[in-house]
């Protein structure tokens, strides 16, 4: 019975030996190896064996990317505007041993390191810049971190400004100064637009002009070609009349004579003040002139010349209209 005793706990010592000396690290992790309490060695993930009695677990270091929250505080920028600030910052442990035995509580230093400089980069600009460049801000905090925590076994991967909060003040002017500048934009984008449209106008209306202008001329030069053509043809008109009389053609004398009659009674006939219109009582005497004109112009247009008619006695070339008589109008 007491031999089963002794082989029982010489059994649960092994198995506490071998547990003690067989270590698995798993994948993100690495372990310090301390030998009578002093470094020597860092376990990568995976098994590893240890010395028994001698060597032990130094320090757990995680070395996946881990985010650091920053605390919010109050910053006075360099023109005397209090805001409040605060930021994330992406780290990643790349030496386990130097994060582990060169400082104490890595992340506590590591959030004050980020507060105190953060003060420092804010304070040094102003308000709109501190609003308007929050990528400066993030670049220059990046770097100064990065070369603090080098000696740590740290990488700082990046640094973001998370909120800037200004005075309510502060917020309320800049609302104003906001609304002033787009209302500054929209009269000067009205303004623009409605120098524009009189510019459209006036070059509608210069065009417009040129070509009325264009269309008057047009015109002119027509109304000039048709009186010229007018006057030719009564030129050519008289000269073959001319021609016709001398010759000794009565239709000729009779085609002036019911022109004139023509041309007299029309304007008898317009005359706003006329009341009383006095017509011939027989058109025989006109119905003859017309006759005779299209005689006239028979002859005129005839390829040969024709023997001149007889001179007709002096009755004959007498007018044959009767007086007129008298009608109301």
């Amino acid at each position: 019975m007491g031999t089963s005793i002794v082989v029982i706990v010489l059994l649960v010592l092994a198995f506490v030996l071998v547990m003690s000396v067989i270590k698995i690290v798993p994948q993100g992790r690495e372990f310090t190896v301390e030998r009578f309490g002093r470094y020597t060695r860092t376990l990568k993930p995976g098994i590893s064996i240890l010395t028994p009695f001698v060597e032990t677990i130094g320090r757990k270091v995680n070395m996946m990317e881990q985010v650091l929250d920053v605390p919010q505080q109050e910053v006075i920028t360099k023109d005397n505007v209090s805001v409040k600030v605060d930021a994330i910052v992406f780290i990643q442990v790349m030496d386990a041993a130097a994060a582990a035995y060169r400082v104490d509580n890595l992340m506590y230093a590591i959030t004050q390191l980020a507060q105190t400089n953060l003060r420092t980069v804010v304070g040094s600009m102003e308000l709109d810049e501190v609003l308007s460049q929050r990528d400066a801000i993030n670049t220059r905090l990046l770097s100064t971190i990065d070369h603090a925590t080098g000696p740590w076994g740290v990488k700082v991967a990046r640094i973001e400004i998370k909120d800037l909060t200004p005075p309510p003040d502060i917020t309320n002017a800049m609302a104003r100064q906001m609304k002033a500048e787009r209302e500054k934009r929209a009269v000067i984008t009205e303004a623009e637009g409605e120098k524009q449209s009189q510019i459209a106008r006036a070059e509608g209306q210069k065009q417009s002009a040129i070509l009325q202008a264009e269309g008057r001329r047009e015109a002119a030069f027509r109304d000039a070609e048709a009186r010229e053509r007018e006057a030719e043809a009564e030129a050519k008109a008289t000269a073959f009349v001319s021609e016709a009389i001398s010759k000794g053609d009565v239709n000729a004398i009779n085609y002036f004579i019911a022109q004139k009659y023509v041309e007299a009674f029309g304007e008898l006939a317009r005359s706003p003040q006329q009341k009383t219109v006095i017509v011939p009582a027989d058109f025989s005497g006109l119905t003859g002139t017309v006759a005779g004109v299209a005689e006239l112009i028979k002859s005129l247009g005839a390829d040969t010349p024709k023997a001149p008619p007889p001179p007709r006695s002096a009755s004959t070339v007498a007018p044959t209209s009767p007086p007129p008589a008298k009608r109301g109008a």
